[in-house]
C-alpha cells in the first residue's frame, strides 16, 4: 500500500465519513428512482465541490489544491464503495486532465476555476461506437474561416447531457484508425448544432449520445496543436482510466465486505455458510485479487503523479485488473447471497450493474491486456 501523507489520510477519512452519512447506497437508489435524467444529485455535487474534491488535481493558481491523482483516487475509492453518482470522473478527472495536460493558459483560466468551485460540469467525448477505440475517430473538424466546423457523433459520453463544456476528439486529417490527424476541441454545451440524447444506462448514471451538426468553434477552441491531439488524448484517458480503476476498487471492496458479513451470519443445513470450504476458497480468491488490484491501482496513480515513463503500461495493468476484479466480486456477491441477491431490494444487483458499465468505460479488460502486451512489445 502507498504511504499516505497526513493531508491525504485526513481527506480519505473525511470522504469515508461523508459518503456513509450523506451518500449511502440508499441515496443512489433515491436518485435512480426519482427519474433524474442527469443521473446525479446537484446538491450532493455542490457539497463535494465545497469540500474541495472537484479541484483536487487542479493547480492552486487555478483555484484547486494540486494534491494529485493518488489523492483523487482515494476519494474515488470511497465514493465507489457507496455507488455515489457524481461528475467526479467526467469533470474533476477526465475533462480537467485534458485541460491540465494540453490546455492553453487562457483555456485553463476560463474553465479550471469554475470546475474547482463546482460551477461548471465538463465532459470528455471520445468514442463513436460500442467499444472503446480512441484512434477510431471519424467526427470531422474542417477549417472554416479562422475557426472550425465539427460534424459527426459521439456515444456514451459520461455526463454529456449535463456538461457546460465538452472536450471533443475530432479528426482534422487522415482516416479513422490513424493516431495522427486527431485534434481536441473545447465545445460549449450550448453550441448551436449540438444535439444531446440522454440515455438510460444499466447503472443509472448520466450518459448521453451527442450529435454535432455543423457546430462552429473558434481557433481558440483547439487544445494543444492541430493534428497532434492524440498524445494529449492518451495522457488524458490514462488519467481517467486510473481514477475509474480506483472507484472500481472501492466498489469491489465494499461488495466483498458485504458478502463476507453474509457468509459469517447466514445459516444453512444447521451451519454458518462461511464454514463451507468451497465458499472459503472463493472468498480467499476475492481477497487476494483485491490486494493485487490495490497495488496496481496505487502504482498507476503514483506513476502519474511522478510523471513516470511507465504510466501507459501501469494504467492498463490497473484497469485490466480492476475490470476483472469488479466482474468477479459482483458475480460472487449475487451468487453467494442466493435468492435475495437476485432481487432489486438487495444492493447486490446495483453493484453488478455498476461493475459492468465501469468495465466497458475507457477500455475493457481485453482492450487493456492487449495494450499492455503491445507496450511491452510482446
Amino acid at each position: 500500500m502507498a504511504v499516505l501523507s497526513e493531508e491525504q489520510t485526513m481527506l480519505r477519512d473525511a470522504a469515508k465519513s461523508w459518503v456513509s452519512e450523506k451518500s449511502p447506497v440508499t441515496a443512489f437508489r433515491k436518485v435512480r428512482d426519482s427519474g433524474n435524467a442527469e443521473g446525479f444529485d446537484r446538491d450532493a455535487w455542490r457539497e463535494m465541490a465545497e469540500m474541495g474534491w472537484a479541484g483536487i488535481i487542479i493547480p492552486e493558481e487555478f483555484g484547486g489544491s494540486g494534491m494529485g491523482y493518488l489523492t483523487l483516487g482515494l476519494v474515488l475509492e470511497e465514493t465507489g464503495r457507496t455507488l455515489t453518482a457524481s461528475p467526479l470522473v467526467s469533470t474533476a478527472l477526465a475533462a480537467t486532465s485534458a485541460l491540465i495536460v494540453g490546455g492553453s493558459n487562457a483555456q485553463k483560466q476560463a474553465w479550471l476555476p469554475k470546475i474547482a468551485e463546482g460551477k461548471a460540469i465538463a465532459a470528455l467525448a471520445v468514442d463513436e461506437a460500442a467499444h472503446h477505440a480512441p484512434a477510431k475517430i471519424a467526427l470531422k473538424a474542417t477549417k472554416s474561416g479562422s475557426g472550425w466546423t465539427l460534424s459527426g457523433k459521439k456515444t456514451f459520453v459520461l455526463d454529456g447531457g449535463a456538461a457546460d463544456v465538452l472536450v471533443v476528439a475530432a479528426r482534422t486529417s487522415g482516416k479513422s484508425g490513424d493516431a495522427n490527424g486527431i485534434t481536441l476541441f473545447l465545445v460549449p454545451g450550448d453550441a448551436k448544432g449540438l444535439m444531446r440524447q440522454k440515455l438510460k444506462s444499466v447503472d443509472s448514471r448520466g450518459v448521453a449520445n451527442l450529435a454535432f451538426e455543423n457546430v462552429e468553434v473558434g481557433a481558440d477552441a483547439v487544445i494543444g496543436s492541430v493534428d497532434q491531439g492524440y498524445g494529449i488524448l492518451e495522457s488524458t484517458l490514462d488519467r481517467a482510466r486510473a481514477g475509474l480503476a480506483a472507484e472500481m476498487l472501492g466498489m469491489a471492496t465494499q461488495a466483498f465486505e458485504t458478502t463476507l458479513d453474509y457468509l459469517k451470519t447466514r445459516v444453512q443445513f444447521g451451519q454458518v455458510i462461511g464454514t463451507f470450504q468451497a465458499l472459503q476458497h472463493r472468498a480467499a480468491k476475492m481477497y487476494t485479487d483485491l490486494e493485487l488490484t490495490r497495488s496496481c491501482v496505487e502504482a498507476a496513480l503514483s506513476a502519474i503523479d511522478s510523471n513516470s515513463n511507465e504510466v501507459p503500461q501501469l494504467v492498463s495493468l490497473a484497469k485490466a485488473k480492476a475490470n476483472e476484479l469488479a466482474h468477479l466480486v459482483s458475480n460472487e456477491m449475487v451468487q453467494m447471497h442466493g435468492g435475495i441477491g437476485m432481487t432489486d431490494a438487495h444492493d447486490a444487483g446495483l453493484y453488478l450493474k455498476r461493475a459492468r458499465a465501469a468495465e466497458a468505460t475507457f477500455g475493457s479488460a481485453a482492450f487493456h491486456r492487449d495494450r499492455y502486451a503491445s507496450l511491452l512489445e510482446y
